[in-house]
């Protein structure tokens, strides 16, 4: 005799990878003393020598040393509210949102610098190359040091997802000979999945948007540490003054491509935009590969670090026990948790395809 409790159906909605978390906010708290500390260096000596060039970089350092702070914001708000019942699906869009947000202040920042570059084109400014120079290279230093520490992670994190819906079929059912026809061929898809997902694990990128966030602003600045350096290098042995505001413009111009690039992309994870077709059709594909079962309704949404959740609803003229059809999905590690609703089709007509499906 089997005895049930509540809990073996129960499970939790934390989808973020506490581990990897952490380990990023680290990382970004360690990147936010850096820029802190050569904010203060900047802004102190631009006072001290009356130069205008460092006191402008020293607050454009202090806006990152402000979005990286929200960066950090973002990662232990989503670790401290990862049990809060009030996330139904959990806090992995949190990260999204500091990484959306981080974003919108780096395309203010391309704006900017692109005014300021076109400013000092029409007004130009008397320039102390020497100072400047020295000041963008110490500057490029610290970004490169961020650079390393945020981008070690962003490149060569491994995705773990695993999916957290646990079968408790105790039920004894009947199997009919299209069951056990498809449960067999059905043992070659898995092994075909598993060795995806294999792949998947060998070769998984970090997908932290937040993280990516604050990667794209260390980034930014080291390129426009670069380019100033070899604007004022120009300058100096060319007398070429333009050269300044010209760097300016295209570091603009790339800055807000990255911009853009992440609003698109974390955009549409808040407004729950399907960005991996593929695993839709994975999905549809595992369903469909047994008995007669095809998916009349799918939705397949964000809720962590490559980890995502699905409603799948099937008709079938044999139906199973709903752990019947989550241990096909199982296979599927970027699924976090899933929801599945069978209707049994009485007649034949109910799974033919209409001449709308096939027409799309």
């Amino acid at each position: 005799m089997h005895i049930h409790h509540l809990n073996q159906w129960k499970h939790d909605h934390v989808f973020l990878d506490a581990k990897a978390s952490a380990a990023n906010e680290k990382r970004v708290f360690y990147v936010v003393l850096l820029t802190f500390v050569m904010m203060l260096i900047e802004i102190s000596a631009g006072i001290i020598f009356n130069s205008m060039a460092l006191l402008a970089d020293g607050w454009h350092m202090a806006t990152h040393a402000g979005a990286l702070g929200l960066t950090v914001f973002a990662y232990r708000y989503a670790r401290n509210h990862a049990k809060d019942r009030k996330f139904t699906f959990g806090v992995g869009k949190v990260e999204v949102l500091g990484g959306y947000t981080n974003a919108i202040l780096l395309g203010i920042v391309a704006l900017f610098v692109a005014y300021e570059s076109i400013d000092h084109m029409i007004n130009p400014r008397a320039i102390a190359f020497n100072e400047a120079m020295l000041v963008a290279f110490v500057g490029l230093l610290v970004n490169v040091a961020s650079v390393w520490l945020l981008g070690d992670n962003h490149h060569h994190g491994h995705s773990h997802g695993h999916s957290h819906d646990h079968s408790h079929d105790h039920h004894h059912h009947h199997h009919d000979t299209h069951d056990d026809h498809d449960d067999h061929h059905h043992s070659h898809d898995s092994h075909a999945a598993a060795h995806h997902s294999h792949d998947e694990h060998a070769h998984g990128k970090n997908h932290d948007r937040n993280l990516k966030g604050a990667y794209l602003h260390v980034l930014a600045d080291a390129l426009t540490s670069v380019l100033a350096i070899a604007a004022l290098l120009m300058g100096k042995l060319f007398g070429w003054t333009w050269t300044d505001a010209l760097m300016g413009l295209v570091g603009a111009a790339l800055i807000g491509r990255w911009s853009f690039l992440l609003i698109k992309e974390t955009g549409g994870i808040l407004l729950d935009r399907v960005s991996k077709m593929d695993l839709a059709d994975r999905i549809k594909a595992e369903i469909e590969n047994r008995a007669d079962n095809r998916v009349v309704d799918l939705h397949v949404w964000y809720v962590g670090a490559n980890k995502y959740a699905a409603i799948v609803a099937l008709v079938t003229h044999y139906p199973r026990a709903v752990e019947h059809y989550k241990e096909m999905l199982a296979t599927i590690p970027e699924l976090a948790h899933t929801t599945v609703e069978i209707h049994k089709c009485e007649g034949e007509s109910c799974i033919e395809v209409s001449p709308q499906d096939r027409r799309a």
